[in-house]
Order: structure tokens, then sequence, then C-alpha cells
């Protein structure tokens, strides 16, 4: 059999040792002090910054910058978890470039912004390092919350709700707390165990409680939280994955994109890591450029993207789009699946069926498209399964598919609120989990707080 790069089948070691280090070393390495310097220094400390409008979380950005530049990374760090408890991992894997960097003046008036996301990983990176905690809990409440989901949402709502005084327990259905963070991003954007560090930081204020392997409708049942609880906040993300309906999608060799990203994250030994020579990844997301790029990085020959419209289309950025390109993976466009070859119960590759835009309709032409492939993954979105709430006591209204929640977060049931991917509220992005756990949080501790008008009963 070949050996090295050319190994036939879905197989592991495909590179010299030593190269999966460099591979999936930090994608943005932290600056230096001095390099932080000079950066914050571009920045222009505009009045009613439209970069602070076009965060989420509405970090006040000139602020923590100015703090940079005078020389304090912990006040800027403090200015930056006053909104963004999660600021850390928020800086590492935030579309920047489509939110507060694409607001920057200085990216309008001469098309480079200053590096807002390399700063903020500068100034969290010292308090996270130094273990600089800024919040003392208030005195006890005696009241208690219940948050399903250790993830971004579950994990500032938790933070928010210890730091008025609330007991916290979280039921998180994976061995290990952090949600996407820790299982669904790749691993170049995260590296030496950042994600747990974070859990850390984040839970040393106390009060807050994580039980691991703790799964909604398994182990823990909705009714019983809302009677054992003063509030229940969900924050369990999203369980399903859209199937290709392609026919032949089960052969061997098929997976799950996130559940891949999840393997890699988890994997000690990355040379031990099975990938086939040739990979295809149906999707325009970034779960579909994580994927990708992290199979080329493993030793696959060729990598396909394959999306069903145009690039103009993709959920993935521009910047993960030319970072896929950069790494030789090949993204075309106007193609979905139509069938997986196989042999013997293996893929083989996979036919696809060109697309066109019959006006608002999205069609297939009929014109087909062969593709060798020994591996494929799927990336085309998650689903949220409601199975788990409406089991186990009364019913939650779901609109779009997911969790319907009004502007402070609270559901139909009383006592439970929601945030993150498993409600249809903004964009799927860990930023936005934050802010909704966040902003839930303080619904929650209004109503829990007697003499409050938020504190109307139904919690």
């Amino acid at each position: 059999m070949a050996t090295g790069h050319f190994k036939e089948g879905i197989v592991g070691g495909r590179l010299p040792i030593e190269q999966y280090e460099d591979n999936f070393s930090d994608l943005h390495p932290p600056l230096g002090d001095h390099e932080a310097l000079v950066e914050a220094d571009r920045c222009y400390f505009c009045y009613d910054a439209p970069c602070m409008h076009a965060c989420p979380t509405s970090i006040d950005i000139p602020m923590f910058i100015r703090q940079i530049a005078t020389g304090n990374p912990l006040g800027s760090a403090k200015t930056i978890f006053d909104q963004n408890i999660l600021g850390g991992m928020c800086a590492r894997v935030c579309p920047t470039e489509t939110l507060c960097e694409e607001a920057c003046v200085r990216e309008t008036a001469e098309g480079k912004p200053v590096q807002i996301g390399r700063l903020q990983r500068y100034a969290t990176d010292v308090a996270i390092g130094e273990d600089k905690q800024f919040y003392t809990r208030a005195a006890p409440t005696g009241r208690k919350v219940a948050v399903v989901g250790a993830g971004p949402a579950g994990l500032a709502c938790a933070h928010r709700l210890a730091l008025h005084g609330h007991d916290v327990t979280v039921f998180e259905a994976r061995p290990k707390p952090g949600g996407l963070n820790e299982y669904g991003i790749a691993a170049y954007k995260s590296t030496d165990d950042f994600a747990q560090a974070e859990v850390d930081y984040v839970t040393a204020i106390g009060g807050i409680a994580i039980e691991n392997g703790k799964a909604l409708g398994r182990d823990v049942h909705l009714a019983e939280l809302a009677s054992t609880y003063d509030a229940v906040f969900l924050g369990m993300g999203l369980g399903g994955v859209n199937a290709l309906r392609a026919d032949g999608e089960d052969a061997d060799g098929v997976a799950n994109a996130v559940d891949f990203i999840a393997e890699l994250r988890q994997a000690s030994d990355l040379a031990g890591l099975a990938i086939g020579r040739r990979v295809v990844v149906i999707g325009g997301g970034m779960t579909a450029i994580d994927a990708a790029v992290q199979s080329k990085l493993l030793g696959a020959e060729e990598v396909t993207i394959c999306y069903r419209r145009g690039q103009e289309h993709m959920n993935a950025s521009g910047f993960e789009q030319d970072l896929a390109a950069a790494n030789g993976v090949t993204i075309r466009h106007w193609l979905q699946p139509r069938r997986v070859v196989s042999e013997g119960g293996r893929v083989t590759g996979i036919e696809l069926e060109y697309t066109a835009m019959e006006g608002d309709r999205l069609a297939g032409t009929g014109e087909l498209l062969t593709l060798a492939a020994d591996q494929v993954f799927k990336a085309i979105g998650q689903s949220f399964v409601p199975v788990a709430l409406n089991g186990s006591g009364a019913g939650i209204e779901l609109e779009g598919g997911r969790i319907k929640v009004d502007g402070e977060g609270r559901t139909s049931m009383a006592k439970v609120w929601a945030g993150g991917d498993c409600v249809r509220a903004g964009e799927d992005l860990t930023v936005t989990s934050v802010a909704q756990g966040r902003d839930a949080a303080e619904s929650i501790h209004r109503a829990l707080s007697p003499g409050t008008a938020a504190s109307d009963g139904r919690a």
C-alpha cells in the first residue's frame, strides 16, 4: 500500500508526526505587550463608536482599547467582562470581520480596521492568566436556579445569577462543560485547552455547581426542575443534524461534521485521527469551513466544499472562505447532493446536481456531476430536538422549530427562560448566545427579587 500522504481509505497518520502540532497551532497568535500598545494607538476612540453598536454584547470597545493604550490591561479586561464574561473565547471565535471590525472607522477610511478581536484577547488573556477576579457575589438570596446546558448561553446566565447571590446548578449532557466552545469550533481557533480554563475562570465566582452527564429528558426533567427550583434557564443548543436527503447517505464514510469537529477537539493524538484521501463537505457555513480546513490539516489530499447556492449566499464569512482557500480547500457553488456513491457499503463518491435560481426558488437543473470521495461530511445545519421538553411536563411553545421567547427570554412556561441556539432570536453566534444568557439572567433576577415590577408571580 502507498505510504504517507497518499494512503488509501480513511486512515490516520497521513503526515509526519511533527507537522500536526504546526498545522493546529494558534490561528491568530496573541499580541505581545508592544504589539498591543501599537495596535491600540490606531483606535480613534470614536464618540458613539459604530464598533460598539455592532457588538451583540455592547462592549465599550473604545474604552477597553484606551485602557490598553494607557497600560491598564486588567482594567480593559474588566470593561470587557462587565458585558461579556466569555470575552476571552469570543475574541478567538467571533467573526469580528463582519461585526465590530467591519464597522470600524479605520475599515471605512483605509480598509484596515483596528484589530479589535486580538486586542480583546490580549486583555482577557492577561486577566485569566493572572486569575484576576473582578466580581464578588452578592449576599445569598436563598433562591435556586437550574441552568440546562453549560455552553456560552448557560455559562453567561449562571455567572450573572451567581453574581446576584443566587445558587445555580448547571446540568450538562456532555462529559465536559463548555458547549460549542469545548466541542464545536476548530482546534486552531482555541488552543491549550482554553475552553476549560475559561469555564474555571467563570465558575470561580462561586455559587455555581456543574453536573456533567445530565441530559434533559433522560437524567433530569423539566417539570421536576420547574417544581424544585425557583427558575429554570434552557440553554442546551441544538442537538439534531440535518440530513442530506440524498440516496445512500447511510453509507460508511458519511459523517456529521459537528461530530468530526468534536472528536478532533477532544483528541489527544491528532496523528491517530482517521481522515480520507478525498473529502467532500456539504454546506456553506462556519461548520463546513472548520471541517474542510481541518481535514486538509490532517492530511487529506483533496478537500472540496459543495454549496447549493452562490458565494454571496454562504453563511461563512469572507475571511473564513479565504482561510479555506489558503489551505488548499476547493469551494464549489450551485451544487446540491443527489446520491452517495458506494461500493460494498463504503463511500466512493458523491453525485451532485447543478442548481440555479428560478425566480425566488432554488431548483435543480438536471445536470449531474460526480466527485470521487472516500469521506463525506454533512454540514448543512443543525436542528432543535424538542422531545426532551414536551415529554417531561407542560409543553413549551415553539417558533420556527425552536423555543419561542419574549424580549426578556421568557418562554410560554411559567418560571422557564431560554437563550442561545435553542431559541429563534438573532444569529447563531457565541457572542449572541452570551448576550441572551446574560440578559435572561437579569430578567430572572428581577423576577426573583421581591417588590420589583418584574416580580409578577410567574417565577
